[in-house]
């Protein structure tokens, strides 16, 4: 997801607080529970494949459909009860297994399917499956501020037809629809999603179009496909007066990659020569840092979207208004932000660093904002030079509060602080100058996206993964900017002859190196007074660490 601009972090700092920062209790409650874990109801199933019909009604603002969720056992107890996940005021209808209409109840946003009188329709064997059919309806939220307050989000073009879609991050997908509402479940066969809508516009939705079909009264069926894993929240429709234009590129591995673009159709000149600019030039720059785009099979789509962006699998919401920058201003203050279209770059990172790695929980969501954010600057690397990059991330700090941890409790669908963005591609900037040596570092973000691709990780995994990587004790370093709101000083101090330094506001265990900018070698430096030989003074630690 993009990073919050300045009115929504003043937004989510009312309506959140600080509440699992500087020492404070947080306030979580069953349904963050419920919501945020993996509970017995939860453990037993597996989900394989969602097939989700919906028809919105724009006048009304209502919605129904239904899901049809195929499973299969994990090996993990089966109870006499599943979970379910569908915010209020959003309500389940009916629910089938095998054609046999099943028991449900609601308690706040989840609903217990009894299973106890139909315990003989669950597969015996993690090697078949079933299908559970859920019949929805309702009038679901709708988004206060999109993409960060999100929900459905109603709007018309600028000749008056109507234009709607949804951003649920965070927030959930089973704000509208019926699912397993949490992120370590993606569907393994990847979904299907069959959009009823007026004859008279058009419906987007993630992987390629495989049909269209009259749906009666005056409406037509959109069916859309999506044959990789894909999180709940970036399985979404795009409804309005769209017109399509389209092109190839040959990527890393000599293999065609489609590039669909979906506009309002009166904005499609000025998208043809906007996109046409910046899209085949991102997908050069990140096949170079992370591997092969993700999802060749499912193809690459720009969808113009009634909010500024997100991260859709394969359909990457875009809201720019066709302005270089983040709506026409450069974020670091660089200047080496004015080249390019923000949102097409970082939602499009996101295709690798989010969707291709998922974390399992919320909590350690720094992992898809923090190196996406880290792709900016190495978009500007690969297109400018490695001064730019550097100049470009430390304007990111500016935006840095440190006001909460980036890693956030677990099990209670929280998310750490927004600096996850900018401090968290600081850190990583931080360590690819520790690294000192780009053919490793870029080794490790493309072993990064074959190791962890489309099976949901962890933090500690990752971390792991450096530590091994790079042959360097990095987990006080990790644990410093992750865990901590401090940042590192460096103190000085000269004894019988001797230059000394230690590092200060941070955890007795932290180390992190220095070296004067004529050193051949970094020296490790920890929170005790270390003698060094370089000359190296205050005020002249290299400014690619992130430190005080």
């Amino acid at each position: 997801m993009i990073r919050l601009s300045a009115p929504a972090i003043a937004l989510l700092l009312l309506s959140v607080g600080s509440v699992y920062g500087q020492g404070k209790t947080p306030a979580f409650d069953r349904q963050d529970t419920l919501r945020g874990s993996i509970g017995a109801d939860r453990a037993w199933w597996n989900v394989l494949h969602y097939e989700l019909t919906v028809e919105p009604d724009y006048s009304s603002r209502q919605l129904k459909g239904k899901n049809k969720i195929e499973f299969n056992l994990t090996g993990a107890p089966v109870t006499d009860r599943m979970q379910i996940d569908l915010q209020t005021p959003m309500q389940i209808d009916q629910i089938t297994l095998a054609q046999q209409s099943l028991p449900f109840e609601r308690e706040g946003n989840v609903y217990w399917i009894d299973l106890r009188a139909h315990r003989g329709l669950i597969p015996k064997s993690k090697k078949v499956s079933a299908q559970l059919e859920i019949r929805f309806s309702g009038t679901p939220r709708v988004a206060v501020n999109p993409p960060w307050d999100g929900g459905w989000i109603y709007k018309k073009d600028r000749s008056g037809n109507p234009w709607m879609s949804a951003a649920c991050q965070g927030l959930g997908a089973s704000v509208w629809y019926p699912c397993k509402d949490h992120q370590s479940d993606e569907p393994d066969n990847g979904a299907r999603m069959n959009i009823i809508i007026p004859d008279t516009l058009s419906a987007i939705a993630n992987g390629r179009l495989i049909g269209k079909k009259p749906a009666g009264m005056g409406k037509e069926q959109w069916s859309w496909n999506v044959i990789s894993p894909i999180n709940n929240y970036n399985l979404v429709p795009y409804i309005g007066r769209y017109t399509r234009f389209s092109d190839t590129l040959m990527g890393e591995n000599k293999q065609k990659l489609d590039l669909d673009y979906w506009v309002l159709t009166e904005d499609l000149e000025k998208a043809k020569t906007h996109f046409k600019r910046d899209v085949k030039r991102m997908i050069r720059a990140f096949e170079y840092w992370f591997g092969p785009y993700p999802f060749y099979e499912d193809g690459f789509k720009l969808v113009q979207s009634p909010h500024l962006g997100m991260e859709h699998q394969s359909a990457i919401a875009y809201g720019n208004q066709f302005k270089n920058g983040y709506l026409g201003r450069d974020l670091s203050g660089s200047g080496w932000g004015m080249g390019w279209d923000y949102i097409i770059i970082h939602e499009s990172g996101h295709e690798w660093f989010a969707n291709n790695i998922t974390t399992r929980d919320i909590a350690d969501m720094w992992i898809h904002e923090g190196f996406t954010m880290y792709s900016e600057v190495l978009f500007v690397d690969y297109h400018y030079g490695r001064e730019a990059a550097d100049a470009y991330a430390k304007g990111l700090r500016k935006s840095i509060r440190n006001d909460r941890p980036l890693i956030a409790p677990y099990g209670v669908n929280a998310e750490g602080s927004g600096d996850m963005y900018n401090k968290g591609a600081n850190l990583i900037h931080t360590l690819r100058e520790i690294i000192d040596n780009d053919s490793l570092f870029r080794d490790i973000l493309r072993g990064m996206n074959r190791e962890f691709a489309q099976t949901p990780t962890t933090s500690q995994f990752v971390e792991q993964y450096w530590i091994k990587r790079t042959e360097l004790d990095l987990q006080p370093i990790f644990d410093q900017y992750l865990r901590t709101t401090q940042i590192p000083k460096l103190e000085f101090k000269a004894e019988n002859g001797k230059k000394q330094c230690r590092w200060t506001n941070c955890l007795p265990t932290f180390r992190l190196p220095i070296r004067s900018n004529r050193a051949a070698r970094w020296e490790w430096v920890g929170s005790e007074w270390t003698v060094i030989d370089q000359p190296i003074e205050p005020g002249k630690i290299p400014a690619n660490l992130y430190v005080e």
